[in-house]
């Protein structure tokens, strides 16, 4: 059998009503106050400059999407023997999709 474990004495380490990371000296008047303590290891999130995407951008998406179905449907009702107005197709739809990506 183990033998038991020794007590280390436990409790509150810090005074009661204070925060670790905090001192109970407080900053002289003269230097400016700071919302977040040097020790803290809180990084508050940079402001993010506000991002217009440019007007052309969902009418490109909505052009490349109609014209690659448009196509498509073309190589079924005037080219039946080439495959290659369904490739365009398809890779004027996948264009579109990727300018709805980059579309915020």
């Amino acid at each position: 059998m183990a033998p038991p474990k020794r007590k280390s004495g436990g409790g509150r380490v810090t005074p009661k009503g204070t925060q670790p990371g905090t001192s109970r000296v407080t900053a002289p008047k003269n230097e400016e106050h700071h919302e977040v303590a040097a020790s803290s290891r809180y990084t508050p999130k940079q402001a993010r400059r506000q991002l217009i995407p440019p007007n052309w951008i969902p009418i490109i998406m909505v052009g490349l999407l109609v014209g690659g179905g448009l196509m498509i449907m073309a190589r079924y009702l005037i080219w039946t023997g080439s495959n290659i107005p369904t490739l365009i197709g398809l890779a004027a739809i996948l264009g579109g999709l990727w300018a709805a990506t980059k579309w915020e």
